[in-house]
């Protein structure tokens, strides 16, 4: 079955994912989480772009981005029922925003943060908590770390009872102290004019640019990309931050596009992130600095998801529009397998009982808090979640 596409595009999406290779594996299962006019909760169209997503026990956890001129969403779907249980629209919470873009960071008691972008320029994005509370989803202004800003990506670490993110459009870092609110700006990270001048070269935006996502490593430092390949690091006992120029593994002549499209930590410390210009898996060990170039699952472009399932391997999505995704692993004994086009089957009521669902462009990966699901949102006009089952032993 075809989903809905926009005008224009329907032929070329249409025709080209039906000669690719599928994946369907056994036990996979779509959650239908957008329909539009139902009388189920279900997210509107154009309105439910997966573009963060958590797990917390059984609720998978999303946030949405929408078209221009429209506001986006918060949902909360349970694995073990693969249903969509809880829907909270963001303009309810917070007026005036379109997109909660940049993933979730888990902070004290278990809630979760995220950061919003505004629908007009020069608006503020806000700082959000998301909760599930009473079968229900709590959700809760924190304000503006940045007037005038929007807030690109966040990570939040429980211990210190601090978030941190970066900016938007201009890619400041941030320190946000949940207790009090107190907010502590880095400039370092944000391209000057000389390099502004560079990126314009390629016609690239904010959004093309800005380190997509942030990672904490096991001392509380984090990490994110800068323009042009680079890769920073914020030491939260020194209040520093150091950088690292043209880094990011990348294909000769792209390095000025690179940026880290997601990042994963495995369970030795080692941190792994993506390049979205080229689609590129690379390690970094945070002890010593290392980077290591672990090459590309396919020929194509941005990476935009990766986590570790129980079973010791690394699951990701390589692919983006123009193109279509496909499902990954890696792991260190045997390298890459490319599975293809993720195909799942969703069984709850609305579109349809066993249609099989294919996901032709995923945003968002998370990993259940066991290893044993992998979860997938989609970045379409209407998107749903797809969900692997992972083995404790080899797949």
């Amino acid at each position: 079955m075809r989903k809905l596409a926009r005008a224009g595009l329907a032929i070329i999406i249409a025709v080209t994912p039906a000669m690719a290779q599928t994946f369907d594996q056994p036990g996979a299962f779509a959650i239908e989480v957008s329909l539009e006019n139902s009388p189920w909760p279900r997210l509107p169209m154009y309105r439910n772009a997966i573009t963060s997503l958590e797990i917390v026990g059984d609720y998978a956890i999303g946030g949405t981005s929408a078209d221009p001129g429209l506001s986006p969403y918060l949902f909360a779907a349970s694995l073990s029922k693969r249903q969509l249980e809880m829907v909270f629209p963001l303009d309810e919470a917070v007026m005036g925003q379109r997109s909660i873009p940049g993933g979730f960071g888990r902070g004290p008691n278990g809630s979760l943060y995220a950061g919003t972008i505004p629908q007009s320029q020069g608006s503020s994005g806000h700082i959000i908590r998301v909760a599930v509370e009473n079968h229900q989803l709590a959700v809760s202004d924190l304000g503006s770390p940045l007037p005038g800003e929007g807030v690109f990506t966040v990570i939040a670490d429980a211990k210190r009872k601090m978030i941190y993110g970066l900016s938007y459009p201009s890619g400041r870092f941030f320190c946000f102290h949940i207790p009090d609110r107190k907010v502590t700006i880095y400039s370092e990270t944000a391209p000057d004019h000389a390099v502004l001048k560079q990126l314009s070269e390629y016609v690239l935006k904010p959004d093309d640019y800005l380190s997509r996502r942030l990672v904490l490593d096991a001392e509380g430092r984090i990490y994110g990309s800068c323009p042009l390949g680079g890769i920073f690091r914020f030491d939260p006992d020194s209040q520093k931050i150091e950088i690292r120029r043209a880094v990011i593994p990348s294909v000769s002549g792209r390095r000025g596009i690179a940026r880290v499209d997601a990042w994963a930590v495995a369970s030795d410390g080692t941190l792994y992130g993506t390049n979205a210009a080229d689609g590129q898996l690379f390690t970094l060990n945070p002890d010593n600095g290392k980077i290591v170039n672990l090459g590309k699952p396919a020929m194509m472009p941005r990476m935009k998801g990766i986590a570790f399932g129980r079973d010791g391997a690394l699951y990701g999505v390589s692919g983006g529009r123009p193109g279509y995704t496909h499902v990954f692993t890696y792991r260190a004994s045997d390298g890459f397998h490319d599975f293809g086009n993720p195909t799942c089957l969703m069984v709850a009521p609305g579109i349809g009982q066993g249609v099989p669902w294919r996901g032709f462009q995923i945003a968002t990966v998370a990993a259940s808090e066991d290893g044993r699901y992998i979860v997938m949102g989609e970045d379409e006009a209407l998107s749903q979640l797809m969900v692997v089952p992972v083995s404790p032993g080899d797949m």
